[in-house]
């Protein structure tokens, strides 16, 4: 029976998947372990009764799989063999894919969270990050054992539930011989690549209270180094269960386990949302209806950003333009400038910082959201666990926003040494660890969006540092500092509370589809998405020209912004630039956005070196007219621009 169904298998590798068998008879190394990719999905369709015994007992046909795999090889080879010196790999693993097939239910499909009892024994697929990935080990695969009386030889596997050691056996399998004595075949021990690392469900599908739960998986053989930490990705395997390790007064306990098959990485997926025709063609049509007023249509999108929140223009197109970010520049040299923003806002308590941060984080499809005094720097980059004597690496909250963005409040809170670990994550957007002889580097592709209160009474005379007590080097990091006083004014005290009060008369509902009206969360969040992977901008000559001369004026007159203005400064005005003008729906760069960049930056100034009247970030109102309101800044920009040359020149050395 065996043998049939092997010969099933055989035949359907042979008639599907010529190209990988001839591809592993020709590699060049037969000691390593080779994958072969099937589908769930084709195997399904090719031969039903096949496919469901997979599915209900992968432990007992995926080693006969793997089996057919170098029968199918050797049937290959015979034809092969004239055209060139290949030869049959012994070590072959069928990798079966569930992506597409109806294996992808919920039943099959569970959350980490959702993982039971029943769904030990069948083909099972989960979905996680991976946050703690260890060291790869050596295991016996097999032992063969041979009896001193009858000579018969066995083989004896290791199981997961005792941890991989093989048991010695107690008598010899042969009905006729009851012999107690054996001995090992050297020779014949076979071992495997052995690693294992724990994945835990994200926490943005959870509701609110839930803990995310984590769950154990092993890799081998070709699997294992094909992931690290802060990796999202959705693994195929089988459930099981072994002992938790031998630790004085703790109890020994049955954890679960998946022994993976298949192992997919989706970062590159990890950002996708689905966004249909229709949505992109409304966007086409918003954007042709305020074809003469584009800044009118700017505004309709961004009042769509926390609208509980009254006013606050300023802190809404920070916030749009860091979540939407610049064009990633890679150099010849594989140098990189990265291409996401920062934002850090700095206030007086009560001036809406906090729901910025969670209205941001829902806007990104990956956000943490942590708080300065609960994180330290291990809660933040990464930490050295020991984990039943072996220590591995636990992914933090920046390396588990990779791709998206990391919220953190409270910034003053956090601890000197904690503050200065995240320098590295935040310009080079790596983090290297050498904890416990542990060397590694992880990628933090992440925003960071702070929220920080002021020292004591903010000072508008003294530098942003000494009112923050941030250092200087921090402070350069961030694109946009924007300061948010809550000064006395009558009159926007009056606004601010008839706004309030309407609110909580009337609950509209927004319709989801419509774009004349305040834009949904959805929509802005398939928008930011769509603009971020669709417009790649470009610089044109006059926006050049305007960042340039900005960039000058500040370095000369730089006394009291010492910090802000270094050459990061002139990087976060590109960034900007480009990000207002995928908001734009552009692919180039205007003058209109290098001074909307500007405008941004002045905002962030304590004291400002062009627009002294600018006025506090948190009494910033949409304008009525925002094209005229914008044709007065930049003529008051474009006439201090004009006037650099009052200032003395820099002289040059040869």
């Amino acid at each position: 029976m065996e043998n049939e169904r092997e010969r099933e298998m055989a035949e359907f590798l042979v008639k599907n998947h010529f190209g990988q068998l001839r591809n592993i008879i020709f590699a060049v190394d037969p000691r390593l372990h080779y994958p072969f990719y099937i589908d769930f999905a084709e195997l399904l369709d090719d031969n039903p009764l096949l496919a469901q015994q997979v599915y209900s007992k992968p432990t007992e046909y995926l080693p006969i799989f793997d089996d057919s795999a170098i029968w199918a090889q050797k049937v290959i080879f015979e034809d092969l063999r004239k055209t060139g010196n290949g030869s049959v790999k012994a070590h072959v693993h069928v990798r079966i894919d569930v992506g597409g097939s109806p294996l992808e239910c919920p039943e099959t499909f569970p959350s980490i969270g959702r993982v039971r009892v029943k769904h030990r024994g069948i083909l099972l697929t989960l979905k996680g990050t991976v946050i703690r990935s260890g060291a790869v080990k050596m295991i016996e695969g097999q032992k063969i054992y041979e009896c001193k009386v009858c000579k018969h030889r066995f083989k004896i596997c290791p199981e997961v539930e005792t941890r991989f050691s093989v048991i010695r056996p107690t008598n010899c399998p042969t009905e006729s011989c009851e012999s107690s004595r054996f001995q090992m075949v050297e020779d014949q021990q076979i071992c495997h690549d052995y690693q294992e690392m724990k994945i835990q469900e994200n926490a943005q599908v959870l509701g609110v209270g839930a803990i995310p739960r984590s769950i154990l998986v092993i890799l081998k053989d070709d699997l294992v180094d094909l992931v690290k930490a802060g990796d999202d990705i959705i693994v195929t395997g089988v459930l099981t269960a072994k002992w938790s390790s031998d630790v004085k007064d703790v109890r020994c306990d049955l954890e679960p386990v998946l022994v993976a098959n298949h192992v997919r990485r989706t970062n590159d997926m990890k950002l996708e949302i689905s966004i249909p025709e229709e949505t992109i063609e409304k966007f086409h049509k918003f954007w042709s209806h305020f074809k003469d007023t584009p800044l009118r249509g700017r505004n309709a999108i961004l009042q769509g950003i926390c609208p509980q929140v009254f006013g606050l223009f300023t802190v809404k197109l920070a916030v749009a333009l860091t979540l939407i970010g610049g064009v990633q520049q890679v150099d010849v040299s594989g140098t990189k400038v990265r291409g996401e923003s920062h934002l850090l806002m700095v206030g007086d308590p009560g001036t809406g910082k906090s729901q910025f941060l969670k209205f941001a984080a829902k806007l990104s499809n990956r956000s943490v959201i942590t708080t300065g005094l609960g994180s330290t720097s291990a809660g933040l980059t990464v930490t050295a666990v020991k984990d039943g004597g072996e220590w591995m690496l636990e992914a933090g909250a920046l390396v588990l926003a990779d791709g998206g963005v990391c919220c953190i409040d409270e910034f003053d809170s956090m601890r000197p040494h904690d503050r200065s670990t995240i320098h590295e994550a935040m310009e080079q957007q790596t983090i290297s660890v050498a904890k416990a002889g542990l060397v590694t580097t992880l990628s933090t592709r992440t925003s960071v969006i702070g929220a920080t209160n002021p020292k004591g009474q903010y000072d508008p005379d003294q530098p942003l540092s000494v009112n923050t007590t941030l250092s200087g080097p921090l402070l350069s990091r961030f694109d946009i500092v924007l300061v948010l006083l809550d000064t006395k004014n009558p009159q926007w005290d009056a606004v601010v509370s008839s706004h309030i009060l309407a609110e909580a008369e009337q609950q509209r509902e927004i319709q989801d589809d419509d774009l004349t009206d305040v834009w949904s969360l959805t929509m802005i969040r398939r928008y930011i998405h769509f603009v971020k992977g669709y417009f790649k901008p470009v610089l044109t000559k006059e926006a050049e020209k305007v960042i340039s001369s900005y960039y000058q004026l500040q370095r000369r007159s730089a006394s009291q912004n010492a910090a802000r203005t270094t050459v990061r400064m002139l990087e976060s005005l590109i960034r900007l630039a480009q990000a207002h003008a995928r908001i734009m729906f552009r692919n180039e760069v205007t003058r209109l956005d290098a001074i909307t960049a500007i405008l941004c930056i002045e905002s962030s100034m304590t004291t400002s070196a062009m627009v002294d009247n600018f006025g506090n970030a948190l009494h910033s109102n949409f304008a009525e007219n925002p094209d005229e309101e914008y044709a007065k800044q930049e003529k008051l920009i474009r006439e201090k621009l004009n006037n650099m040359d009052d200032f003395p020149l820099i002289t040059t050395f040869p």
